[in-house]
């Protein structure tokens, strides 16, 4: 007797089931309210408070992160170039007052043993929030994501 190839239906559902089992776990992450933007922008901010700190340190000078929250923009000071974010974000900065430029702009400055001024920086988009906090004393650069509207945070 011969031996047809092909699948059974039964094989066909279960690869069907698995298939949907693996979307329905997948696809929330995708269509959060933001997510992905918002974690990015938040990477991205990191990026640059951590390069500018590295910077100083390296060339011993005091070296600065501008941000700008009405245009969505931040500029290392030894960069020309401001780097946008998306337009749909929105973001706060809690700095030192000697570090606020106008109402809408300030800085995070870093020093040549390591330290800053510190502050945080608030990236976000309808109900998700993440933040960027500078230590003041030693400099250190954390994202931290908001968990729920409690206020309360987890370090990453």
């Amino acid at each position: 007797m011969k031996r047809r190839r092909g699948f059974t239906l039964i094989e066909l559902l279960a690869v069907l089931v698995l298939l949907t089992a693996v979307t329905a776990l997948v696809a929330p992450a995708f269509l959060t309210t933001g997510g992905v933007e918002v974690e990015a922008a938040a990477r991205n901010l990191a990026a640059g408070l951590r390069r500018a700190r590295s910077q100083a340190i390296q060339r011993n000078t005091v070296e600065a992160v501008s941000v700008d929250v009405e245009r969505r923009e931040f500029a290392l000071s030894f960069e020309g170039r401001p780097r946008r974010l998306p337009g749909d974000i929105e973001l706060s900065l809690f700095t030192a007052r000697s570090a606020v430029e106008s109402e809408s702009r300030g800085a995070i400055r870093f020093f040549p043993d390591g330290g800053s001024t510190g502050g945080r920086i608030t990236v976000k988009r309808a109900a998700r929030r993440v933040h960027v906090d500078v230590d003041w004393l030693g400099g250190r650069v954390r994202i931290l994501e908001q968990a729920d509207d409690s206020g309360r945070v987890a370090t990453r």
